[in-house]
């Protein structure tokens, strides 16, 4: 008999990130930082570019579900060495990372006086702001297409993923103070993404809504993010 832990480990990953994704829309998670889920915050965003741009959540679902069978059998194939080859989708969740980080706006405290490279200078206890989000849009760093969202830019000529550097793409930080759950993240938001996709077509329930954002140091919607998902019944559907 196959062992179950790839199934134990997904259908876990799923019920914690729709746990934390309900808890964010009530507002129980996000009153600090540190216990903010950035996985539900970025699924969420993930579910909003789904339902605006059907075009890349019918390709990653073609790509999963071809030559499957049953769930099980779905699961027991979300091995290590396949959630790793997972390029087109790892590029698809770090557009959505892009555009819209979990940390909008953060700040750093000079521990001693300093020059940045671009010669201004800064004093011990000064308090230095970067703006992911803003840095995520800025042509200069990202093209023409800067607000597009387009998983390719992070693709090369095989398909394979090309990270950037974490001073350009900054949502898990940089340096010494890079996010330590930053590679974890990103295997749990591949195996509820996949599983999602196997299962479910999502759409906009209004397709030209809007969505609003709330003041707050994270990243949360002003409102409800209201989508129609639609079961997917056999394998080549």
């Amino acid at each position: 008999m196959d062992s179950p832990l790839p199934f134990l480990v997904a259908m876990s990953s799923l019920l914690l990130i729709l746990a934390g994704l309900y808890m964010t829309r009530l507002g129980l998670l996000g009153k600090r930082r540190r216990s903010y889920p950035p996985v539900a915050g970025t699924m969420l965003h993930q579910l909003l570019n789904w339902g605006r741009l059907p075009e890349y959540m019918t390709e990653l679902s073609r790509r999963y579900r071809q030559n499957v069978g049953g769930l099980q059998e779905f699961t027991a194939c979300l091995t290590e060495d396949a959630i790793s080859s997972m390029h087109y989708l790892h590029a698809t969740l770090t557009e959505t990372l892009r555009l819209y980080p979990a940390v909008p706006t953060d700040v750093k405290c000079c521990f001693s006086d300093d020059t940045l490279p671009d010669g201004h200078t800064v004093r011990r206890g000064d308090m230095v702001n970067y703006l992911p989000y803003a840095m995520g849009r800025m042509k200069f760093l990202w093209g023409d297409d800067a607000e597009e969202f387009r998983p390719e830019r992070w693709l090369d000529d095989e398909g394979v993923f090309v990270p950037k550097s974490p001073y350009k793409f900054t949502a898990f930080q940089a340096g010494p103070r890079i996010c330590l759950g930053k590679e974890f993240a990103y295997r749990q938001m591949k195996i509820f993404a996949a599983t999602l996709l196997y299962l479910f077509r999502f759409e906009m329930w209004e397709r030209d809504s809007t969505v609003g954002y709330r003041p707050m140091l994270t990243l949360k919607m002003d409102g409800p993010l209201c989508v129609r998902a639609s079961p997917r019944r056999s394998t080549g559907n």
